[in-house]
């Protein structure tokens, strides 16, 4: 048998593996066997009857627990096998954190360490309660964005929100002794960053590579910051082909606006704050990534995240909040939604990358998702096709436009422009008569 995450090996005692001890009850709890290699072969150990009783006087003193070690025999051989029962608070070994993780031994650091911390003690993060900060320092326009979405969706009644602020927290079940929890500061306070560093969302549009060309952070309560992201994306950061039905303006955006909600408010719900690092959103041409900082359920993978799975909050009072707002559904459905949502919209579904402490979605908009011709131009595009007709008309109604104003003109970035009367030369549909500088376009 190999070695996994309920077994391990070893040839010989050593005092170190008071570590792996400590690992095995910090998790799912083990077996560790001294005196077999790497195998799982018995080679027996020396001095056994000392180690019987030694080890489990050290595993006592040291972890502060009790192991079954018992002796084993086999073709003449002694071995020790040490049981280990997962602990239902933290251990430590000299002050450091050891958990079992599949076949390794991890040494637990940073947001992972509070977030072990915080789950054996039955606190979540986002639960623990804050001194100093009274209900009366709580922003009224964000209890009145939350009653808003809330009666809207239908999530509770006007009866239901027809109580005080603190009535409100307290049925939503953000108070704790008459402590206001960590999830009710990020979701009502003004300026949660007094508290929590990092609680805002950063947007940015990225021209070539990683040339910056203007960014916003949307600051306030998480409601505040729900409220406003979405919109700010859409008026000031995608842009929008426009074409008429008659005489209808219909704007026709990269992405839809309903999936890529989601994917915002997800990052919102299970981004971890303790890290200190806002969510961040980058907006390039023919693509947009979100990023937060998250803390996954053990043995969940990004192929978990695809398929159907039960909803395992992060901050699941803040997760609540949103919930009753209207925002979020409670069954672990929102990847879903989003890939429905952007297959009705006939984009591909997003990608999802997990780093070992954040997570990160790409949205692959329209004019990204055709095949490439052979000059490496996307073809079969219904908004590439609508930009064509666009420049057509303007050379039609200018013959002497220039690219730049063109460019200025469809609102559409100068690659755009390149790329399209690219397109319609070698298509044959324009051609350009006289000089660069001087002659004018020619439509075929």
């Amino acid at each position: 048998m190999a070695e996994n995450q309920n077994t391990e090996w070893k040839e010989s005692w050593r005092d170190e593996y008071l570590k792996w001890i400590c690992g095995f009850a910090n998790a799912q709890g083990g077996k560790i066997y001294i005196g077999t290699d790497d195998n799982g072969n018995v080679i027996g150990v020396q001095d056994s009857k000392k180690l019987m009783e030694d080890i489990p006087n050290k595993v006592r003193d040291i972890l502060g627990i009790i192991v079954d070690v018992n002796l084993q025999t086999q073709d003449g051989k002694d071995t020790i096998e040490i049981c280990v029962s997962p602990s239902s608070y933290p251990v430590n070994y000299k002050g450091e954190y050891h958990y079992r993780s599949g076949s390794t031994k991890q040494l637990l650091r940073g947001a992972a360490l509070t977030e072990f911390l915080l789950s054996k003690t039955g606190y979540k993060w986002d639960a623990v309660p804050v001194d100093g900060v009274k209900v009366e320092d709580l922003d009224k326009e964000s209890f009145d964005i939350f009653r808003r979405e809330a009666l809207r969706s239908g999530r509770m009644t006007e009866e239901d929100l027809n109580m005080s602020n603190e009535q409100l927290l307290d049925n939503l079940g953000l108070l704790e002794q008459g402590k206001l929890k960590r999830a009710a500061i990020l979701l009502f306070h003004r300026n949660p960053e007094k508290w929590v560093t990092g609680a805002y969302i950063k947007i940015g549009y990225f021209g070539e590579g990683s040339d910056l060309r203007y960014q916003d952070e949307i600051h306030g309560s998480l409601f505040i910051q729900a409220d406003r992201v979405i919109e700010l994306i859409y008026l000031k950061y995608m842009k929008a082909m426009i074409s008429y039905d008659n005489v209808t303006r219909i704007e026709t955006y990269p992405l839809p606006k309903a999936a890529v909600r989601e994917a915002v408010y997800n990052a919102i719900i299970h981004s971890n704050y303790a890290a200190l690092v806002p969510i961040q959103i980058r907006i390039h041409e023919d693509a947009v990534y979100i990023s937060n900082d998250c803390v996954f359920p053990v043995g969940w993978t990004v192929e978990t995240l695809m398929e159907r799975h039960r909803s395992q909050p992060y901050n699941p009072n803040i997760a609540n909040g949103f919930f009753r707002a209207g925002y979020v559904e409670a069954w672990g459905r929102g990847i879903e939604k989003i890939c429905e949502v952007c297959k009705e919209h006939g984009v591909p579904v997003p990608e999802y990358t997990l780093h070992l402490e954040d997570i990160m979605v790409k949205f692959v908009s329209l004019r990204q998702q055709n095949v490439l011709n052979d000059q490496n131009v996307l073809i079969n595009d219904p908004l590439n096709v609508l930009l064509e007709e666009m420049v057509l008309s303007a050379i039609r109604e200018n013959p002497h436009i220039t690219q730049a104003q063109l460019s200025q003109k469809l609102n559409r970035s100068d690659r755009q422009i390149r790329r399209v009367i690219k397109e319609l030369r070698e298509k044959g549909i324009i051609e350009r008569i006289g000089s660069r500088k001087t002659g004018q376009w020619g439509v075929k």
